[in-house]
């Protein structure tokens, strides 16, 4: 099988009966050109209805569990009157409420615990992507594609991390290659449900929030497809936030390592994780905007030629800065330094950033704010003898903080690139709080007081001149 296309459509890009429509008219149009599989999403919003649905029934918030329950059923029955008719529709109303009503059995299992164990969130919240694919499957099956929905926990396997689980490829491989690769070479177009898998022995698991991009890297690299479109609400990856930049632009090629790093830094154009399955294969992705198919979109590669110099600036508002600080310059920073981490990959928190100090050896990370509360009790925990006996310093939080990254291969060795940025920040008046580089020069990620991130992001785009080459085109 050759010039297999894998395509992903987002939340937004199956948001409504419209949307769906266009995602079905681009999936035919590319199946009449070559094979092609299609990735969906939960239509937009709908995952955050099942994850509040399942808050409230561990409450025991039962008016609030049928009311959200009413309007899951009530969103996807209306889609399905506009996109189909007669028997096709009787059928899909008929699949809404069937999978509706597991979503129920889930929530009233969570209610009567009064808790929400992982393994059954992760079972449940699968039930957005289910229903749009079965929409998809559907609408292209009305308009003559022979398509078949299929749920990514029959082919995707991971281990058992549950709400952040990470996929097992050989025998993610071994499943594509057996239960979607003879559907495809007969012509058929698979609509897979992105953000899940199941561990080998069945257990439902998830990938994470945004991880139905990473759903879509992982069958592209198990198919050996040719590419990976990713279609969302924007035109590509950009060299700013355009809302905070206005003369932004979209970059016409990134390298994979630049790309991942934006994600990982707060462009929401891809998952953090999408790009790594791709990489050994050199499978290129382009990002593409579904509202404006006709746009080029943002292709990613291997390598670029490009001027040298930053590619582009990101910047993530919702963060904390966690600071540790030993009362002594006899108490080991490196060892309390290795400790806190250790307490950190225990709650799967993130650190963004991190940067320590040489004398006394204290140090500051990074995480959003939404993990903060887990990641500073885990800290805390870990060294509580430490704290108790003031070997070093209570546990230091400051929300009032923004993250800028100034990411591009180009920086690599080029003299007088980060005094071009800090000049820039400074001439603003905006306080730096921390830095950190990794060793490839690739991101200068740059901790700053909040209320000037802003100003921060426009004045480092500006003195950069990053919209300038944002559309060079050159692949190695």
């Amino acid at each position: 099988m050759k010039d297999l296309l894998v395509m992903k459509f987002g939340g937004t890009s199956m948001g409504s009966a419209d949307r769906i429509e266009v995602a079905g008219k681009l999936a035919r149009e590319a199946l009449a050109q070559r094979p092609v599989a299609v990735v969906v999403s939960a239509m937009s919003k709908v995952t955050d209805l099942l994850l509040d649905t399942l808050r409230r029934a561990e409450g025991g918030d039962n008016a609030a569990v049928e009311a959200n329950l009413k309007t899951l059923a009530e969103r996807h029955e209306a889609a399905c009157g506009k996109l189909l008719d007669g028997a096709a529709l009787d059928q899909a109303v008929g699949e809404v409420e069937t999978l509706v009503a597991e979503f129920r059995r889930i929530a009233n299992g969570v209610q009567m615990l009064g808790e929400r164990p992982p393994r059954a969130v992760d079972e449940a919240v699968a039930v957005g992507e289910r229903l749009s694919a079965m929409m998809l499957t559907a609408y292209l099956s009305r308009h003559g594609v022979r398509a078949k929905a299929i749920n990514a926990r029959e082919v995707i396997v991971t281990d058992a991390v549950f709400g952040n689980a990470t996929p097992l490829m050989d025998k993610t491989r071994e499943r594509a290659q057996r239960l979607l690769r003879p559907l495809i070479e007969d012509g058929m177009l698979p609509v897979v449900t992105g953000f899940n898998g199941a561990t080998a022995d069945g257990r439902p698991t998830t990938l994470g929030r945004g991880g139905s991009d990473f759903s879509a890297s992982i069958l592209a690299a198990a198919l050996d497809s040719s590419e990976l479109w990713i279609w969302t609400d924007v035109d590509g990856i950009m060299t700013a936030d355009p809302r905070i930049v206005p003369g932004a632009a979209v970059l016409a090629e990134v390298t994979y390592r630049e790309a991942a790093e934006l994600a990982y830094n707060g462009a929401k154009v891809l998952h953090p994780r999408t790009l790594a399955p791709l990489v050994e294969r050199k499978i290129p992705v382009w990002s593409k905007n579904s509202f404006a198919p006709e746009r080029p979109g943002t292709r990613i590669v291997p390598e670029v030629k490009a001027p040298p110099g930053p590619r582009a600036v990101t910047s993530m508002a919702g963060v904390a800065l966690v600071s540790l600080e030993p009362n002594s310059a006899e108490v080991s920073g490196t060892r309390i330094m290795g400790r806190a981490l250790e307490a950190l990959s225990a709650t799967s928190a993130e650190v963004l950033a991190m940067t320590s100090s040489s004398y006394q050896q204290s140090f500051c990370f990074l995480v959003r704010k939404d993990e903060l509360e887990r990641a500073r009790e885990a800290v805390e925990a870990a060294l509580s003898l430490e704290i108790n006996h003031e070997y070093i310093k209570p546990v230091e939080v400051n929300e009032n903080v923004g993250l800028l990254a100034v990411v591009g291969e180009g920086m690599r060795g080029k003299a007088g690139m980060a005094g071009e940025i800090f000049t820039a920040i400074s001439r603003e008046k905006v306080n730096v709080i921390a830095i950190a580089q990794g060793s490839s020069e690739l991101t200068i990620a740059i901790v700053v007081a909040r209320e000037g991130l802003d100003k921060a992001v426009r004045a480092v785009h500006q003195q950069c001149r990053m919209g300038e080459t944002a559309g060079y085109t050159g692949i190695k």
